[in-house]
């Protein structure tokens, strides 16, 4: 749903990778598509049972779950998985995989908070931000090494400054908004925004209930404070 809202606005559309409800054909058109593809449960929270499918030529696969990599010649033991999920009520997105921009051989996005006080008219700011360095090992950013501040790691990626960082923020702005026109007593949300290689910035997903133990980790605690004070008023 969170998809088709967004995709709804053309200047939005462009900074959405391509994500279908995960069935057979989804599956096999996309990896035709796109050499890389994840999988992630529609109510999955933290990176859980998120999987990484690549093409590795042919028809074998390379499938990843948090550190578990297993090489597959068919699409079919992935399926017959995933069949099990579904009957299970555990329903799947399929969605291209981005080459995210890298710290130390290590992927990370960014978490940009943007909120609203009470009163549907009430301007949407971003509230917060940082970035989440993947654990080694891992490719979801939900598995953290750390969390730090998005100029840093900007900066560590060699990828931009405080130019990207605002560009960023109009992005998740401008989602939040579309949000907040479909669902007026919305006043929070967690945007994943990631940016690749090419220095490219997309809307991963945006996360209405987010955790904010992060920011009252980070060594500058104002964003915190900041972030609580709008969700009090």
């Amino acid at each position: 749903m969170q998809y088709r809202i967004l995709r709804g606005k053309s200047a939005l559309a462009g900074r959405l990778p391509a994500t279908q409800l995960l069935h057979d054909k989804a599956l096999t058109s996309m990896l035709r598509h796109y050499q890389s593809v994840v999988l992630k449960p529609r109510d999955g929270r933290y990176g859980r049972n998120i999987v990484f499918v690549t093409r590795t030529g042919g028809n074998t696969y390379r499938m990843q779950n948090e550190r578990n990599v297993v090489t597959l010649n068919s699409l079919h033991p992935l399926l017959k998985w995933l069949l099990r999920k579904k009957n299970k009520g555990r329903r799947y997105i399929v969605q291209r995989r981005l080459q995210l921009a890298q710290i130390g051989h290590r992927p990370f996005d960014i978490r940009i908070m943007a909120q609203r006080k009470k009163g549907s008219s009430s301007p949407w700011r971003v509230t917060g931000s940082y970035a989440k360095v993947a654990a080694q090992g891992y490719l979801v950013t939900n598995v953290a090494r750390r969390t730090i501040p998005v100029l840093e790691a900007l900066q560590a990626a060699h990828i931009g400054n405080r130019d990207l960082l605002a560009e960023a923020e109009r992005i998740a702005l401008m989602a939040a908004k579309r949000l907040g026109e479909r669902y007026p007593k919305l006043r929070q949300v967690g945007f994943d925004i990631g940016i690749d290689k090419r220095r490219r910035i997309w809307i991963i997903e945006g996360n209405y209930r987010p955790d904010l133990r992060p920011f009252r980790l980070l060594k500058d605690t104002s964003m915190y404070h900041t972030i609580m004070r709008y969700k009090k008023h």
